[in-house]
């Protein structure tokens, strides 16, 4: 999980950030980002818009991804002291997206590690007991078919 004390590195820990911060809560989200972005200095803002990416899913049975459908999104790529942030949402929310964009960037120079740090910790935590509280869910739907 991301770290504090050290930047991310490679796809995996970056990746991870990315996750969490894509599904935070959005309005402590923009604050921690408000916060950071003095901090930041110079800001240049390299994308900020809606667009559409296909949804892969993997069928079960035949084990082959194939696209369901198309998602609404909203993205952000900023450039700041050389460094870029990218952040990408569901939905039309290009704030939140440049929100994500500000931490993912400010964490890459170093700045306000570990206030995102804390945030990312909390908010996984959080994530991970709705995703349990939604598969307990999917579960108590379950049909067992040779009981019929």
């Amino acid at each position: 999980m991301f770290d504090s004390e050290t930047p991310p590195q490679g796809g995996g820990e970056h990746g991870r950030l990315l996750s969490v911060l894509a599904r935070a809560e959005v309005a402590p989200m923009k604050e921690l980002a408000e916060a950071l972005l003095p901090r930041l200095g110079e800001v240049e803002v390299l994308a900020s818009r809606p667009g559409l990416v296909m949804q892969p899913l993997r069928d079960p049975v035949q084990e082959v991804d194939f696209h369901l459908g198309e998602v609404l999104v909203s993205e952000a790529h900023i450039r700041s002291g050389g460094i870029d942030g990218y952040g990408m949402v569901l939905g039309r929310d290009t704030e939140a997206a440049m929100a994500v964009a500000v931490l993912d960037a400010a964490v890459a120079r170093g700045i306000g590690r570990g206030q995102v740090a804390a945030f990312v910790a909390a908010q996984a935590e959080r994530q991970a007991a709705q995703d349990a509280d939604e598969m307990r869910a999917i579960e108590a739907t379950r049909v067992d078919m040779e009981t019929f």
